[in-house]
C-alpha cells in the first residue's frame, strides 16, 4: 500500500550548527503523528548528527547520493555500506541536479539503484524534464526513458524499496510551479508505465511524489490529486514552520 510522505532535501546547506538549530525546530514544530511519512536528507557531513538528533522521532533520516560501488579508489565518494554504518538506510537517487552538474547518466542510475536495492537501502529516486523537453512536447517520453533505462530491469521484489520522485526541472528554484493538474497528468502516466513494464500491484502500492516548488500555499492542492503521494521539498524544507505546515497539508 503507498504512503503519503513528505521528504526534505537540505542540499548544499547547512553547517552543524545550523543544522542542529533546524532539527530543533523541527522537533518543536512536528506534530506527534503526522499523516505522511516524513524524511529530511542532510549533508554527508551531518548525516550522523541528525540520526542521533532524531532517532527517538519518527523522522526518517536519508543520504542525499551514494556511489555504485562498494569501496575503492573513489576519492570524495560514499557507499552504501558507509551510509547503513551511520544508521542511514535511505538515500535519493538521480536528483536533477546531480544528472546536470555530475553527469549522471541513466545508465550510471541503474547500477546506483542496483547497489541501494542490493543493500537493502530504501531509493527515493527522481527523474523529469526540462522546459525545453516540455515545449517539444517530449516530457511524456523523457520521463519513459529515465525510468526504463534505470528501474524496470528490477525484479518486482525491489520495487519494495522504491520511491518516484518527479521533478519537472523547469519548475525547480525558477518561481514557476507546475499547477495541480499538470502534476497529476503526469502522476498518472507514471502509475501507468509501472503498470505497463512492472505490473499492477507495483503501480498501485508504488508512492510517486511530486518535486518542484512545493510551497504551503500550494502543497494541500497539489497533494491531494489522485496520483500525487506526497513531495520531495527543497527550499521550504530548510525553514521548520514552512516544511511541517507542507506536511500537515495531508
Amino acid at each position: 500500500m503507498r504512503k503519503n510522505i513528505v521528504a526534505g532535501n537540505w542540499k548544499m546547506n547547512n553547517d552543524l550548527a545550523e543544522t542542529e538549530e533546524l532539527i530543533s525546530h523541527l522537533k518543536l514544530q512536528m506534530v506527534k503523528d503526522p499523516e505522511a511519512t516524513v524524511m529530511v536528507a542532510p549533508s554527508f557531513t551531518n548525516l550522523y548528527p541528525t540520526f542521533q538528533a532524531l532517532r527517538e522521532t519518527p523522522i526518517i533520516v536519508a543520504a542525499q547520493n551514494m556511489h555504485e560501488s562498494e569501496k575503492g579508489a573513489f576519492t570524495g565518494e560514499v557507499s552504501a555500506s558507509m551510509l547503513k554504518s551511520v544508521g542511514v538506510t535511505t538515500v535519493i537517487l538521480g536528483h536533477s541536479e546531480r544528472r546536470a552538474y555530475f553527469n549522471e547518466t541513466n545508465e550510471v542510475l541503474e547500477k546506483k539503484v542496483k547497489a541501494a536495492i542490493d543493500n537493502e537501502m530504501t531509493v527515493i529516486f527522481c527523474f523529469g524534464e526540462e522546459l525545453e523537453d516540455r515545449k517539444k512536447d517530449q516530457h511524456f517520453d523523457l520521463v519513459e526513458t529515465q525510468l526504463k533505462e534505470s528501474l524496470f530491469q528490477l525484479p518486482k521484489s525491489a520495487w519494495n524499496n522504491i520511491i518516484l520522485a518527479y521533478e519537472p526541472v523547469w519548475a525547480i528554484g525558477t518561481g514557476e510551479t507546475a499547477s495541480p493538474e499538470q502534476a497529476q497528468e503526469m502522476h498518472k502516466h507514471i502509475r501507468q508505465l509501472l503498470e505497463k513494464n512492472v505490473g499492477a500491484e507495483v503501480a498501485e502500492n508504488t508512492s510517486i511524489l511530486y518535486g518542484g516548488s512545493v510551497k504551503p500555499n500550494n502543497a494541500r492542492e497539489i497533494f491531494a490529486k489522485e496520483d500525487v503521494d506526497g513531495g520531495l521539498i527543497g527550499g521550504a524544507s530548510l525553514n521548520a514552520v514552512d516544511f511541517v505546515e507542507i506536511v500537515n497539508s495531508f
